[in-house]
């Protein structure tokens, strides 16, 4: 972010403080909480964060920016993560059935069809299928199974319960025996895949799957159940053990940078804290599945989903188990976003929201500083000009436009396509967003070396040449 606009946006943010700590705090109270921890992310940082209520009632300790709490289902995302890594590598398909990599599965319950129609990508988004949780799951007790090998040595009890690819089924045992593939296909446990491959390259040091080391377990919330008929808060049971499902522990500064990590979008490949390349990030967040027919409110993406609200959409996911109840959302057109870690039974999605819209509020009306647009590199100055489809009288404007080679239709506003570079000067690959996605772009040069045309997919588009003036 330049020097400016980060000041003008810790302005903007701190001027909307009071009404933040406000909102907060109201939402503890009204629900009648123990406390919450809550921060706010614009750009690549946490710009505000505070604490209300109490970490730990008993000790009257109150929560901080550095407290951990069990995040929960957040915990998805990292395996979401996990799991578009080994794609990149080339190590797994999305399109793989699980059994591919779960043999177990073989003998598992699938009476829509073969047990092969429950893939990763379905897994991912929630549209396997599958039972939402391990073979003997009582959450009252609680009894949860959170060891994969155990589930699957129990696959005869495992099956599918409505058919892969028909609706949104949420799944904890899918995200288990994802889990349990990424373990297998990187040859490492998955707790110690995170986070060597996440956590570490990220510098999320204030994450971890149990058991914390002691100076991490010192700084844990407590975890409180849900009030009865009266105002007293008992600490909740232990919550049961599980990993790739819901099992790290992190804090406000941590999931900070969890949402800030979401917002380089154009990092390029994956490379030291870029743990994941730009464009499978916008993958992840681009909605699958949606919730209804016509104007939706829920869209699942891969690991996470979209929550419309108001005029803007918000890309989330939250968190529950015995004791916690977590939230992070986040818009990637505005790079707003928040954080609520609670240490009770709440619904931390309506506070973050309200947080985010607080902010992002904020940072619309703040003035925005002009930033001098980007230099057009020299080898691609001459692409740049008019091409004609001379068959179908269709005239293009190859532009350098906000930093991309953009193709533009004065009789189309909505066809933009933008090219990705491949190494090679005269070719690329259209990008994602319009129906020539993933078509090559090849430009051809007559016997001086001048662009005569570029075929863009399968349409081949003639340079137009100013014409020289006569003498």
């Amino acid at each position: 972010m330049a020097t400016a606009e980060a000041e003008s946006t810790s302005s903007a943010i701190t001027g909307v403080g009071r009404q933040l700590e406000r909102t907060a705090a109201d939402f503890v109270r009204e629900h009648r909480l123990p406390g919450a921890a809550v921060g706010i992310v614009h750009g690549y940082e946490l710009v505000w964060s505070a604490g209300t209520g109490f970490a730990d009632i008993e000790a009257r300790r109150g929560p901080d920016a550095r407290t951990l709490y069990r995040v929960a289902s957040i915990t998805k995302t990292f395996t979401g993560t996990a799991i578009m890594q080994l794609r990149d590598e080339g190590r797994l398909h999305l399109d793989d059935p699980a059994v591919a990599h779960l043999p177990e599965l073989r003998d598992a319950e699938s009476p829509f069809g073969p047990i092969e129609t429950v893939t990763i990508r379905r897994l991912l988004s929630h549209e396997s299928g599958l039972m939402g949780d391990p073979p003997g799951t009582d959450w009252t007790e609680p009894i949860y199974e959170g060891d994969a090998r155990a589930s699957l040595a129990r696959v005869a009890e495992i099956g599918t319960r409505v058919a892969p690819n028909t609706q949104q089924k949420y799944s904890n045992l899918g995200y288990q025996l994802l889990g349990e593939i990424v373990a297998r296909v990187s040859g490492m446990p998955y707790a110690e895949y995170v986070e060597e491959a996440i956590l570490g390259p990220l510098g999320m040091g204030s994450s971890g799957f149990d058991p914390l080391p002691e100076d991490m377990e010192g700084r844990r919330a407590t975890g409180y159940g849900p009030r009865g008929f009266s105002d007293d808060l008992l600490v909740s049971v232990e919550a049961p053990s599980c990993q790739a499902e819901g099992g790290l522990s992190s804090s406000v500064e941590d999931m900070a940078r969890w949402i800030t990590f979401q917002f380089r979008h154009d990092g390029g490949p994956r490379e030291g804290a870029q743990v994941l390349a730009g464009s499978t990030l916008a993958e992840m967040h681009t909605p699958r599945y949606l919730d209804t027919d016509g104007e939706w409110r829920v869209a699942f993406g891969l690991a996470w989903y979209a929550y419309r609200r108001d005029d803007g959409v918000w890309v989330q996911h939250s968190g529950g188990i015995h004791g916690f109840t977590t939230n992070v959302c986040f818009d990637p057109k505005t790079k707003v976003g928040a954080i609520a870690l609670v240490n009770g039974s709440s619904s931390p999605e309506k506070l973050s929201m309200e947080l985010a819209t607080i902010a992002r509020d904020a940072v619309r009306a703040a003035p925005s500083p002009v930033a001098p647009p980007a230099p057009l590199p020299a080898e691609w100055s001459e692409l740049l000009g008019l091409y004609a489809d001379r068959d179908h009288l269709q005239l293009l404007r190859l532009e350098w436009r906000d930093g991309k080679l953009t193709f533009v239709d004065t009789e189309s506003a909505d066809w933009k396509p933008t090219l990705e570079p491949t190494g090679d000067p005269d070719r690329f690959i259209v990008a994602a967003g319009v129906r020539d996605s993933g078509e090559p772009c090849l430009f051809a040069r007559r016997a001086d070396g001048r662009i005569q045309s570029v075929m863009l997919g399968s349409q081949v588009l003639s340079r137009l040449d100013a014409v020289a003036p006569s003498e």
